[in-house]
């Protein structure tokens, strides 16, 4: 595996591909021009990075492992990088210039690579040496590229098998990366059918009428795209790049390309023209107006009269319909479904036409889409969720050609299938012949699993699953898998199953959820509130405290693999394992203060303990409860798996992976990696400050509250988290117990669901997603 990359070019996209590579724990070169003043851009550029939002840097000390330098006088920093990617302008001539100076400065076995995403490969290459040819392919990262899992790989006729391969496992298994390897082909696959898309949606939407709300509406759930649509993701790319991409395209497509046909979209040269150029400029299709009373107001442009006005929510038939589907949408029979079916019907002929001359596989093809532009699910799977006999008779009715594909398509019956006797998911190949998905080695997917067993044991929130040589996974199915009765009642079962079977050893806690857990279910939370079931609630309480703590004490590894969101419930599952396997790209916190309540499942009792019997904490009681009470009081999230082991969510035995299609496979080797020799923890015990440090933590908060950055009730539940945290009434003499905690714990957050501020925060969580700060 690389050690050492180089990157050339420290504009948005170079500076986010050496700020990634520094996240994998790479040394980077940074290279880019002079200053008119002297210095490296390379340096300012990296300064900004540290500022940006969203962050390219997992933690800020990543930046320690950047050099920067300037491309005049420290191209010889780059002979000992195994990978240099150029990332300069798309400008032939200058990328050949720089491809001649460093061909006396690599190294013998360095692999060189472009970014570049409208330049031919075969064009690059032309004045290159033969050795360097054999070592150089195309690596296009997607922006951001912490955050964008695609990468689209390419090859030229004289590029070593040996390079492409190496690279497709090092942006795989150290990157993160969700490799597509692409013929060599204009925008290569996912920019290819992307702007195709993008460029179909908007001038359909003006053509036919529609508020942007509508078009983005349509081009959004319904069919698994995110909710931005198609508008609001303009404003967010910034429409300045609608006019350079739409040139590029014209540029190097071929003269019958279907793309060609889309005409330009009124308005956008006047609207860059004049600043409104999306969320970096004035505003674009969507702005924010500030009143002078200081209330915003969202306004919307008006694809008609060009004027903006408040923005209104989209109202049409077949945008409710599309809840079922995207189907149902078309069916709808309302100008909706007309222009989703325009549009949609225009992205999979495309991409069907087009399959076989920009991708190696028809898999390829979803894969580009889905994680280049974060669509649910391809063309091809659309396709499939439609119907292929539905889609191509209707194609026919309009006297629309078939591409070849379809037909192939409508005689196998689907794109997707699965195979009877192995359970394999199968995807129709260019052929019209259905082949096994492709999976990397050394990928588990539950996915997998579940289709072809059935669940060791299950019930209406969760379910466990056999992974095979003696480990299990336990799986929350609830809804966003927020945390309920079911789960700590099957977690108690499933703790007592492994200790009884000889055959199971070890347990993950992973699910295939779009996050990890929201944490508990507060519906059912206010649900009891409002009928006041006071013994239910502690009962559930206790349920979930007995259940953490059995995940704690077993005689077996447990170990969790968060991703995404872990908030909560979700976060306390994480603290109460004996190692946490997380993906990168993990969002973990306990943030019950913004409902109102305190960590009630044993999260306060696991920060004082980590951080009471940590050796990077100063000696003494108090400041592992003041970084505990800072934590818990602010609700503060780590925003990267990194910053979760700085926090101390995630311990020393802990590890991450970088690629979330992994994350499952690196749990089940780290649990059964622990069996041997195992022994469960042994309970701790404290020497808590009391009466004394709780009133140092509130004099804290007192200050908080006296600049306003706290509310009255921000003080009330300050409070009682302090009371906590500090052991109650107790002395720093006295020992106080992980039972002392809970019951602390448990005793706060009932008092606390009693009062009407709690139950105002709790409500509006549940009506907006947004923390209420009364």
């Amino acid at each position: 595996m690389f050690k050492k990359i180089g990157v050339l070019g420290s504009g948005v996209m170079g500076m986010g591909i050496a700020a990634h590579c520094a996240n994998a724990g790479l040394d980077v070169v940074l290279l880019d021009m002079k200053a008119p003043d002297g210095t490296n851009v390379s340096d300012s550029a990296l300064k900004r990075a540290l500022k940006q939002s969203p962050a390219p840097f997992m933690h800020k000390k990543n930046a320690k492992k950047i050099l920067t330098g300037n491309l005049d006088d420290d191209l010889n920093l780059l002979k000992d990088c195994d990978w240099v990617v150029e990332v300069i302008i798309e400008n032939l001539a200058i990328k050949q210039d720089l491809y001649k100076r460093l061909q006396a400065e690599l190294g013998s076995n360095t692999i060189l690579t472009s970014n570049t995403s409208t330049i031919p490969l075969k064009l690059l290459t032309d004045k290159m040496d033969e050795a360097l040819k054999s070592r150089f392919a195309i690596t296009h990262f997607f922006n951001p590229p912490r955050y964008m899992r695609l990468l689209e790989l390419v090859k030229g006729p004289n590029t070593q098998s040996e390079v492409v391969e190496k690279l497709r496992s090092f942006c795989d298994q150290v990157l993160g990366k969700g490799v597509v390897e692409c013929k060599d082909s204009p925008a290569f696959i996912a920019n290819r059918i992307g702007q195709f898309w993008t460029g179909k949606a908007i001038r359909a939407a003006f053509d036919r009428g529609l508020t942007v709300e509508e078009a983005d509406a349509i081009n959004g759930k319904p069919f698994g795209i995110p909710k931005t649509g198609v508008f609001a993701l303009m404003d967010l790319v910034g429409l300045d790049l609608i006019p350079l991409i739409d040139k590029s395209m014209r540029a190097t497509l071929p003269s019958d390309d279907p793309y060609l046909n889309i005409g330009s979209a009124p308005m956008i040269e006047e609207m860059i023209e004049a600043g409104y150029t999306g969320r970096k400029g004035k505003g674009g299709f969507y702005l924010m107006e500030k009143s002078p009373n200081g209330k915003r107001t969202k306004l919307s442009k008006s694809l008609r009269t060009g004027e903006y006005s408040p923005s209104v929510q989209a109202s049409m038939s077949s945008i409710s319909a599309g809840r079922k589907g995207p189907r149902e949408l078309i069916e709808a029979g309302d100008e909706g479904s007309a222009y989703a079916w325009e549009v949609f019907s225009g992205v999979i002929c495309y991409a069907a036409e087009l399959a076989d001359q920009i991708a190696y596989s028809t898999q390829s093809i979803d894969e580009a889409m889905e994680w280049g532009y974060a669509w649910k699910d391809g063309p091809f799977k659309l396709l499939d969720s439609m119907g292929v006999d539905w889609f191509v008779e209707r194609l026919q009715a309009e006297g629309r050609s078939v591409p070849a594909l379809l037909s192939k398509a409508q005689v196998a019956g689907s794109m997707y299938s699965v195979n009877s006797a192995s359970g394999r998911r199968q995807i129709m190949s260019f052929e019209g012949v259905h082949a096994d998905v492709t999976v990397p080695d050394g990928v588990i997917l539950l996915d997998e699993i579940k289709r072809v067993s059935n669940p060791v044991k299950k019930n209406a929130s969760a379910a466990l699953w056999d992974l095979g040589d003696g480990c299990l996974a336990f799986e929350f199915t609830s809804k966003a898998n927020a945390l309920d009765n079911d789960i700590m009642v099957l977690i108690k079962q499933t703790v007592k199953l492994i200790e009884k079977e000889e055959q199971y050893k070890a347990l993950v806690i992973y699910n295939d959820g779009a996050n990890f857990s929201v944490g508990a279910n507060l519906g059912l939370v206010i649900f009891a509130i409002n009928m006041a079931m006071w013994p239910v609630m502690e009962s559930m309480m206790k349920e979930g405290q007995d259940a953490y703590m059995a995940l704690r004490f077993a005689k077996f590894p447990v170990v969790a693999a968060p991703f995404g969101y872990a908030f909560g419930g979700g976060c306390e599952v994480c603290l109460h394992a004996d190692a946490v396997q997380a993906s990168a790209e993990t969002y973990t916190g306990l943030v019950e203060a913004g409902v109102g309540v305190i960590p009630g499942w044993g999260g306060c009792k696991e920060m004082i303990r980590r951080h009471y019997t940590s050796s990077r904490m100063p000696k003494g009681p108090m400041p592992s409860v003041a970084k505990a009470f800072e934590y818990i009081s602010t609700a503060k999230v780590a925003t990267s798996a990194q910053e979760a082991k700085e926090m101390m969510i995630l311990n020393e035995k802990s590890g991450i992976t970088f690629n979330r299609s992994r994350l499952l496979a690196d749990a089940k080797a780290r649990a059964l990696g622990m069996v041997e020799g195992y022994e469960p923890p042994e309970p701790d015990v404290f020497r808590l400050p009391g009466a004394s440090g709780r009133a140092a933590l509130e004099m804290a908060v007192m200050d908080f509250h006296a600049k306003g950055f706290a509310t009255d009730y921000d003080v009330e539940l300050a409070g009682h988290l302090a009371n906590i945290l500090t052991g109650g009434e107790t002395d720093v003499v006295d020992e106080v117990t992980e039972q002392d905690l809970l019951d602390l714990e448990r005793k706060a957050f009932l008092t606390l669901a009693k009062k009407t501020k709690t139950q105002d925060r709790i409500t509006h969580m549940l009506e907006t997603n947004k923390p209420l700060r009364n």
